[in-house]
């Protein structure tokens, strides 16, 4: 199944599993599936299709062939340059949403880095919730070589995942490193061979899905990039407030009982709102 009767492009591919995980697959592989307004439209189309489907528990992102995403599109930026002025309207190429759109989302995102994961790739990818990057796969921020800056917010999350000093290395020097330095900073869980890196996130993404409460995972991820920037004394206030919710949840119950009875818990599917 395709996203491409609401988008009008086969650029993004779309599947739900029967655990309720909703694989969201870039899929032009001839250019690496670098991002350009055919992947930007199916991802966010994508997306929304599992924000809203109360049968899809958690996501993941991954790419065809070679490339996860190896950052813009470049033949459009090519034909942006002759053009290029102080009113030039860039969503074009990268959309009207903004990576950190996949942060506002309340279930949880996988990313399954199959391979070069560049600029605007490598925003999307550390804007998921948690990374699993096959063996040998290529990471760079990109942006100096091109003279760019740092976009779309990998500013914010890179620090937070890799520490300062590392975050200028590779965002001063946009050099190529590949997926085990990555996993050594932080960007991402487990590196596996490219054969089991679907599989992988897939089994992972199943356990959330079969497992873990859709409301306790929705506000968890409030909480994570919520309270980044709160001192601590009021987000454990707001976390008390969170808790007595979530004590008043058919979800605590659940879990409670299928702990005692040693059985996988029958959580309630993600309300609206």
């Amino acid at each position: 199944m395709t996203v491409a009767d609401s988008v009008g492009t086969e650029a993004v591919l779309y599947e739900v599993t029967e655990a309720g995980v909703a694989v969201i697959t870039l899929n032009r592989p001839e250019r690496l599936n670098s991002w350009g307004a055919d992947i930007s439209a199916g991802v966010y189309a994508g997306f929304d299709r599992a924000e809203a489907d109360p049968a899809v528990r958690a996501m993941v992102l991954t790419g065809t062939g070679r490339g996860f995403c190896a950052g813009a599109y470049m033949g459009a930026m090519q034909d942006l340059g002759a053009s290029i002025s102080e009113d030039t309207d860039v969503s074009k190429i990268v959309g009207e949403r903004h990576p950190h759109f996949l942060t506002e989302l309340r279930k949880p995102v996988i990313a399954a880095i199959n391979g070069a994961c560049v600029g605007i790739g490598l925003t999307h990818a550390l804007m998921c919730d948690v990374r699993f990057a096959a063996a040998g796969a290529k990471f760079a921020t990109a942006f100096p070589r091109r003279g760019l800056i740092g976009e779309y917010g990998i500013t914010w999350i890179l620090p937070r995942l890799a520490g300062w000093g590392a975050s200028a290395d590779l965002l001063l020097s946009g050099r190529t490193f590949f997926a085990e330095e990555a996993e050594q900073l932080g960007l991402v869980k487990e590196v596996v061979a490219p054969e089991d890196l679907l599989p992988r996130a897939l089994a992972y993404a199943e356990d959330l899905a079969r497992n873990c409460s859709p409301a306790s995972m929705a506000v968890i991820k409030r909480q994570l990039y919520g309270d980044a920037n709160d001192n601590v004394v009021d987000v454990s206030d707001r976390a008390e407030k969170l808790m007595h919710e979530s004590m008043v949840r058919p979800d605590l119950v659940e879990g409670i009982t299928a702990f005692f009875e040693k059985r996988p818990p029958n959580f309630p599917p993600l309300k609206e709102g």
